[in-house]
């Protein structure tokens, strides 16, 4: 491996023959000679590439470099720099294939794997701890791409550059990025369609999404005049795109024979938090033939639940009857506990056919499905053609099962079977008014809320199997039949099969109210009516009566402070009309005390549960209005009648929902909307009126324009030269903002810091920072009612590794020529706020020393103020980079990395 670093030790050995042969003028000639006659000759075989890692512990990683080159190319390397991200790198050594000596004559103990005679294999693996929590990314840049990549211009002189983001976040959890199963070498033939997957595994069961990128060159940019595949042949173009749920990559016809390459990321999700991406750079060899591919027949989705045996047939067919290899990878067959099995059928003419087998158990169960990928290839020349299918597996929970409920009082005591898989983190109680008859379909996990269930409690703990309802200490309605359904729940938000619904009813021996409706609105005479069922089942013995209802009053939705405002003597009194009620800005919550009144036997049967009013809250936006609904009532409300007052002044509906929350859209803005809402509900047991209909307020809202403008999208490139970020964002006014007014450049911070401020009009900034071209940007806009968000944008991150870093020559030629006189760092170097350089003589006295990192060294000695003698010198370099945020002191972060080398005076 030759690189720039390699050159200066070329250098050193060199030295005294430069000295002997050539003046001072021609060294940088020479230099440069040395560098790039190697360099060209010996970097055109980067292929393909990806870096992975995997959680060890704490804060270490081990991290692999894999990557696919051109065989025979003298290039080949017996080890790669790797990047940390944190400031650091490492050269890894190769660890996969024999021991030997490569194409360009160097001996490696490891030479990689030929996959074919053009195709080598290698893998780099190493092991890094970092300092402290923190989102890195890792890269490697190599030279070169190989020679004649048909959409990336002048490939042999473009730089591989792979990078993987690794985010370390405690509250997150440890994390392992995703697995690639299937290479990222394939071919195809003109006029069929390709397709590709990466075969990604995550090992920890997050979420993966894919996406396409641009392939990248030097300094991690973007490569210039880079073309997706199907952009290169311009007369019959067709469609390169990525599936971004299953990472399925189809090119639909390529039309022009030669090699592709093309870059994917595939990123992490936990709980919707971005955790990390992985780059893979891949290629693809088009070939002209009259081959067609081979067809794939196995079901696309499927499910198991745990502790049954899955039985996947599949069957590969072939219409050229040449003979096909049918393969199958994914994250089945390389679990630790119970894998898959699939035994590669014997290749056959024309089809062939095996079964994937998986004993599934508890430890398998998910909330992501399992994905197996079928490959069938078949034998054609000149390319072998393939069929590649994705099948999806959902390992599911077995229901919970044997549960009961047993009535007591006014709750419910419920009871189940401890759930089988003892990996359960708990279990979740769904309860709902009357029977719903659900029944789970297949592969069906958890209870919809179709249902008419709600879940009124999650349990911690595998082995709960009891848990008493009562309400959360208000009691259920007496006389009304309750439902439950019990499922088990796991860490990774999987969720088991429902169980069986069991159902039981409370004794009727309590008033039940059935109406809390609003009949008129006003800050202070409106009036709501009320109603109630009286009871059916009282006891004789113990409740004689006579009976009173006492009824009580309460601001809001619950009964916390409650005022009695009526009594009623006869149980045949079940209505009341409150008056006098600031209904437009509160709801009213009612609660009935039933009192058995007998003579010298007085005492409180029982208190109802809170029944509230419904009340609407109205959220105004552009052009349009968002109505919520809320009540606090012990039935169940099924649907809501959304009205508007039209011009007439007369309440139309305008919509039936199912959810108590509606958006009216299409409004003008500023002009006034008055809506209510009629809530349809039910108890589900027979014996009550049914539906229960209820209205609420009247209320009104005006739409406004208040929804800042989307972020825009934003680019930045680096130059190092001048120490500049250049950005450019998106124009907002075609798009989500056509009254943009301002944009608005932040470094993120805590706080962020502003930048600058720019006119509607102006789309690009060039940036000088102070200190460090590290650190993450984001642009937001502002519309021309000031509307702006600076709490959702799309961020950009530039870091000291996009520049050269801080480097030191090993020999100048001080004697005042203007020629390298001075000892100098090369040039292109950012975020180095200080150093601290000693220059040595070979008998360890200090000659020069300095904290500019410009040093600008004449190569006087600092004693004596006289020139140094020529000859060899060691020189250490302290150089403290800036890494964090310079214009907030909190998080700015100095990195230190030490430079130690001889350096060569010359005169």
């Amino acid at each position: 491996m030759i690189t720039f670093e390699y050159s200066t030790e070329l250098l050193n050995i060199t030295t005294k023959m430069i000295k002997q042969t050539i003046r001072k003028s021609i060294i940088p000639v020479l230099l440069f000679l040395l560098l790039t006659a190697g360099f060209r000759a010996m970097a055109t075989h980067q292929r393909a590439g990806e870096i992975t890692y995997r959680h060890i512990s704490g804060l270490t990683y081990e991290v692999t470099i894999t990557t696919y080159t051109f065989a025979p190319s003298a290039a080949d390397r017996c080890e790669l720099t790797i990047n940390w991200g944190d400031g650091q790198s490492t050269v890894l050594p190769r660890n996969n294939g024999p021991a030997g000596t490569t194409p360009g004559n160097f001996f490696c103990e490891h030479t990689g794997e030929n996959i074919t005679a053009d195709i080598r294999y290698s893998t780099y693996v190493g092991v890094h701890t970092y300092a402290a929590p923190s989102t890195y990314r890792i890269w490697l840049e190599d030279p070169n791409r190989n020679l004649g990549i048909q959409n990336i211009p002048n490939s042999v002189d473009v730089p591989l550059y792979i990078e993987t983001l690794l985010v370390v976040n405690p509250f997150l959890g440890s994390n392992s990025s995703p697995v690639l199963l299937i290479p990222p070498i394939d071919n195809g033939c003109v006029g069929q369609p390709f397709i590709h997957n990466p075969g990604a595994y995550d090992p920890d069961g997050d979420s993966l999404s894919f996406r396409l990128v641009s392939c990248k060159g030097a300094g991690g940019r973007d490569i210039p005049g880079y073309k997706l595949p199907n952009e290169v042949d311009l007369q019959t173009p067709g469609t390169f795109t990525i599936n971004s749920v299953t990472g399925d990559v189809v090119w639909d016809s390529p039309s022009r024979q030669g090699e592709y390459n093309f870059a994917f990321l595939i990123e992490e999700w936990r709980n919707g938090v971005l955790i990390g991406y992985v780059t893979r750079d891949m290629q693809v060899n088009i070939i002209a033939c009259n081959n067609t591919p081979p067809q794939l027949h196995v079901a696309t989705d499927t499910c198991v639940i745990a502790g049954d045996t899955l039985r996947l047939f599949v069957r590969a067919t072939d219409a050229d009857n040449h003979r096909i290899t049918l393969t199958a990878d994914g994250g089945p067959l390389i679990l630790p506990v119970s894998p898959a099995t699939f035994i590669q059928p014997d290749d056959s003419a024309g089809q062939t056919s095996s079964t994937l087998i998986w004993p599934t158990v508890c430890a398998h169960i998910k909330n992501q499905p399992y994905q197996i990928f079928f490959k069938a290839t078949d034998n054609g020349v000149p390319v072998n053609l393939f069929a590649l299918q994705t099948t999806n597996i959902r390992v599911i929970a077995p229901a919970v099962t044997n549960p009961g409920v047993t009535p007591l009082g006014n709750s419910m005591i419920l009871n189940w079977d401890v759930h089988e898989c003892s990996e359960a983190s708990g279990y979740r109680i769904y309860r709902r008014a009357g029977a719903s008859g659900f029944v789970p379909g297949v592969c069906q996990t958890g209870v919809p809320p179709e249902s008419g269930y709600r879940m009124i409690s999650e349990l911690n703990g595998s082995g709960t199997s009891t848990f008493i309802d009562d309400n959360e200490g208000l009691g259920l309605v007496r006389g009304i039949t309750y439902c439950y359904i019990v499922t088990a729940w796991f860490a990774d938000g999987a969720e088991s099969i429902a169980s069986e619904e069991v159902c039981a009813t409370l004794k009727r021996d309590m008033p039940v109210f059935t109406n809390v409706n609003i009949l008129s609105t006003s800050a202070s005479a409106g009036s709501i009516e009320l109603a109630w069922s009286k009871p059916t089942e009282l006891d004789p013995v113990q409740t004689p009566g006579p009976y009173i209802y006492r009824l009580f009053r309460s601001q809001g939705f619950s009964n916390s402070v409650k005022e009695a405002i009526a009594e009623f003597n006869n149980l045949n009194d079940t209505t009341f009309t409150d008056n006098g009620l600031n209904t437009q800005s509160t709801a009213w919550a009612y609660t009935i005390e039933f009192i058995n009144n007998t003579p010298g036997n007085v005492f409180t049967i029982g208190t109802t549960p809170p029944a509230s009013s419904v009340f609407i809250t109205t959220t105004p936006s552009d052009k349009r209005i968002t109505i919520q609904a809320n009540a606090n009532v012990p039935w169940s409300n099924l649907s809501y009648t959304i009205y508007r007052k039209n011009s007439s002044g007369v309440f139309d509906s305008i919509a039936d929902v199912t959810t108590p929350s509606y958006i009216d859209t299409d409004l003008i803005n500023e002009q006034e909307y008055c809506y209510k809402i009629r809530a349809t509900g039910t108890y589900g047991t027979p014996g009550y009126k049914d539906p229960l209909i209820n209205f609420s307020q009247e209320t009104c809202e005006s739409p406004r324009d208040n929804v800042p403008p989307c972020a825009p999208a934003l680019l930045v490139e680096v130059e190092c030269d001048n120490n500049q970020l250049i950005f450019r964002w998106e124009d907002l006014s075609s798009g989500c903002a056509p009254d943009i007014d301002k944009y608005y450049l932040y470094r993120v911070g805590n706080p962020h810091v502003l930048i600058e401020t720019f006119n509607s009009d102006v789309l690009t900034f060039t940036y000088s920072p102070p200190q460090t071209i590290a650190g993450c940007f984001f642009v937001v806009g502002s519309d021309l009612n000031g509307n702006v968000d600076t709490s959702n944008y799309k961020q950009v991150c530039t870091s000291i590794d996009d520049c050269p870093r801080y480097r030191l020559p090993n020999v100048f030629t001080p004697n005042s020529d203007g020629f390298n006189d001075f000892f100098v760092p090369f040039p292109g170097y950012t975020s180095v706020e200080k150093i601290d350089l000693q220059v040595f003589n070979r008998w360890g006295v200090v000659v020069f020393e300095t904290s500019d990192p410009a040093i600008n060294w004449d190569g006087r000695d600092k004693n004596t103020n006289k020139p140094c003698a020529d000859g060899v010198y060691y020189y250490r370099c302290e150089v403290f980079e800036i890494i964090g945020n310079p214009e907030t002191p909190d998080e700015k972060q100095l990195q230190k990395r030490v430079l130690i080398d001889s350096l060569h005076i010359l005169r």
